[in-house]
């Protein structure tokens, strides 16, 4: 039984909905007046990103396609936590190397947040990558269309501020490393 008085109590759940990535989850839940009412959510697989410096300070950048959104989108290699990962940075390091072709030097994590609570149960780590090197091919997945690029931090932030970056786990990313990260050094030139 919940123990604060905002909880809902979950009455009833089945998955509404299954498909490669994601199941929508439909609950039946009591709120705290005592209403019955129905609440869908997106349940997901926990998930990575990487903010990744080569060792000249550049940040290593995917373009994608996004089909959602109908268009290409400009970010960090993002990726999902598989069941062969040993660790959570295990996951973030395949994911680099996956998408990018890059492997790091050091690999630390940055947070730990849940992008979209309202309405999904996913949760993102946030790593950040430094030395990081080329040193394969990229290894994408069937459904991915992926082109590598590399920037600057701060032709990045622009980027952001201006609106051309859009997706929220870059974002999010980005302005973590900027308020919080001390331990940013040649990243920045």
């Amino acid at each position: 039984m919940p123990t604060d008085p905002l909880a809902w109590e979950t009455l009833d759940r089945s998955v509404a909905y299954t498909c490669p990535g994601f199941d929508i989850v439909n609950e039946t839940v009591q709120l705290p007046d005592g209403t019955e009412t129905d609440f869908d959510y997106l349940a997901d697989d926990p998930s990575v990103a990487v903010l990744p410096f080569t060792a000249d300070g550049e940040v290593v950048l995917i373009e994608e396609w996004r089909q959602a959104v109908d268009r290409v989108s400009r970010g960090l290699p993002v990726g999902g936590v598989e069941s062969d990962d040993e660790a959570i940075a295990a996951a973030a390091r395949r994911e680099l190397a996956e998408e990018t072709g890059y492997e790091a030097e050091t690999l630390e994590e940055l947070v730990t947040v849940e992008p979209a609570n309202g309405i999904s149960n996913a949760v993102l780590h946030l790593f950040v990558a430094r030395g990081c090197r080329q040193t394969a091919d990229q290894q994408l997945d069937h459904d991915e269309s992926i082109r590598v690029t590399t920037t600057t931090l701060e032709e990045l932030v622009t980027a952001i501020g201006d609106g051309e970056v859009r997706d929220g786990r870059t974002v999010l990313g980005v302005s973590y490393y900027r308020l919080f990260d001390d331990d940013r050094t040649d990243e920045e030139s």
